[in-house]
């Protein structure tokens, strides 16, 4: 899904100016408020982000953002993805 956002021209030049691609750190910022009030879990924060597993927990760390416990789908899930990768590459 894409999604756009209208903000006004000077709050886009201050964010901007701040450093970093625009569209990536909303990106990034829409993940961590899913994932700090549980609407999204790791793994869904990871393929939100093209991000490995511990690419993501580095990620919520540097954001000083606690982990939520791991659930069970969520590891056969990462399993999954971790087996068909490593058929890929056979």
């Amino acid at each position: 899904m894409e999604i756009t956002l209208r903000i006004p021209d000077d709050v886009a030049k201050r964010l901007s100016a701040a450093g970093g691609d625009l569209s990536r750190r909303a990106l990034e910022a829409l993940a961590l408020e899913g994932y700090r009030d549980q609407t999204l879990t790791l793994y869904q924060i990871s393929e939100m982000l093209g991000l490995s597993r511990v690419e993501t927990e580095d990620f919520l760390g540097r954001r000083h953002v606690p982990l939520s416990e791991i659930n069970e789908a969520d590891l056969d899930r990462e399993a999954a993805v971790f087996e068909a990768g490593s058929r890929r590459t056979r």
